[in-house]
């Protein structure tokens, strides 16, 4: 809203009014005022929870300090969901499609996780909301997200950058003025379903390699696989952030890393400069994603200082839903969401615990007449939590693994 206002004032020469050009002013200003309205506004609606009490229901399952935390009040998902749209409202350009993309997702799954927790709350009921349907928002999320690259013009990429000069007929350095005064040719732009592979030096992939077909036929084939996929990773990561948030502080820390890697790419990407520097697939308008991921990460810094050991809010699935499904869409609107193994790793490795505790359960208990497990817990912190690690050491190390892996993951930009 107030990106269009001053625009408008930019126009009638108002001073100052063109600072509002600048995707780095913009995502700064939508930083800070996520964090303030975290901060400040998230303190009443703590306490209105609390005064509803709309506290979280403990099951004992025998984890030290488990039991101190029931009465908590939960839903506070809600701090980051609103803490996030508001500055992006404000300070993005709201006729951006990945802007509108991202806006929907927030709003879709927190509505799904939002549900959850009311049943969960006010109807008493401890299973919440039905499985199938939680799968039923996250792949109709993926569904919208993939006909909408498929569909929308706005959606391209530029693959790589043409120099030309044909002064000299050599090539010349990319730069704003260069390409202003038409020294240097950009690519065509592209409807494709490319993605960053690693590790590769030319490092793109796309999903039409899949595809045994040409022709009409063998487009719509690969928009369908990509889908499909876009459905896949929306439904694994938003579940993964939901499994992770199991402690004080675990998934808002660990997503908050992950959204500030995620951010970086949107600039570099997005900056037909860097993207050549780089060597990596430019892809327009991308860079006003920062504004969105700004705002994101403001919201879960503020929420992190209420959600912090020992905490006074839990986020419940209103926020860990939403977070999980943000994280996928922005990884997929920017073309990295091969990355996603490497980058969310802390996420994976939290489902695959699971995954792997119950399959094993059910296999022994088949072969055996009695289940065994492979962990003492699942997820994978509740198993370092019954061998006696306290709880803000667990969470601290996997904040530490989960930097790590973020800059292994940065680092994949120039190891090919």
């Amino acid at each position: 809203m107030l990106y269009f206002l001053f625009q408008y004032l930019d126009m009638i020469d108002f001073p100052g009014a063109g600072m509002f050009q600048y995707i780095s002013f913009r995502s700064a200003m939508a930083f800070i005022t996520s964090l303030a309205f975290s901060l400040l506004v998230g303190k009443r609606i703590i306490r209105y929870l609390q005064k509803k009490q709309i506290g979280e229901e403990i099951r004992d399952l025998g984890l030290e300090g488990q039991m101190q935390k029931k009465g908590t009040p939960t839903m506070g998902g809600i701090i980051i969901l609103i803490a996030t749209v508001l500055p992006v409202l404000l300070f993005a350009d709201l006729l951006n499609i990945y802007i509108v993309i991202m806006i929907v997702t927030t709003v879709w799954l927190g509505f799904v996780g939002f549900a959850d927790d009311y049943i969960k709350v006010f109807k008493k009921n401890k299973e919440g909301l039905s499985g199938r349907f939680k799968i039923l928002g996250q792949i109709s999320l993926g569904l919208f997200v993939g006909l909408a690259m498929y569909i929308s013009p706005g959606i391209v990429i530029r693959e790589r950058v043409v120099r030309h000069n044909p002064s000299i007929g050599t090539e010349i350095v990319v730069s704003k003025e260069n390409i202003a005064r038409k020294q240097v040719i950009l690519g065509p732009k592209v409807k494709a379903t490319k993605t960053t592979i690693p590790f590769f030096k030319n490092n793109e992939f796309d999903y039409n390699y899949l595809i045994p077909f040409d022709g009409n036929l063998g487009k719509v084939l690969t928009w369908l696989v990509f889908i499909i996929a876009v459905i896949l990773i929306v439904t694994a990561v938003s579940n993964g952030a939901n499994l992770t948030d199991g402690m004080d502080g675990l998934a808002t820390g660990v997503s908050a890393i992950i959204a500030t890697t995620l951010g970086i790419f949107a600039y570099l990407g997005g900056n037909v400069i860097y993207a050549e520097y780089l060597n990596i697939m430019f892809i327009p308008s991308t860079g006003e994603l920062v504004v969105f991921m700004s705002a994101f990460i403001g919201a879960a810094v503020g929420f992190l200082w209420y959600n912090s050991y020992p905490a006074q809010v839990f986020m419940g699935d209103t926020g860990s839903l939403a977070i999980g499904g943000i994280i996928a869409v922005f990884a997929i609107l920017i073309r990295k969401e091969l990355l996603i193994p490497i980058l969310c790793g802390i996420f994976f490795v939290e489902t695959l615990s699971v995954m792997i505790q119950v399959s094993y359960f059910k296999r022994t208990k088949k072969r055996f007449g009695e289940g065994r497990r492979v962990f003492l817990m699942a997820p994978l912190h509740h198993h370092y939590q019954k061998k006696g690690y306290p709880e803000p050491k667990i969470v601290t190390r996997f904040w530490i693994v989960a930097i790590l892996l973020a800059v292994i993951t940065i680092v994949t930009l120039k190891i090919r």
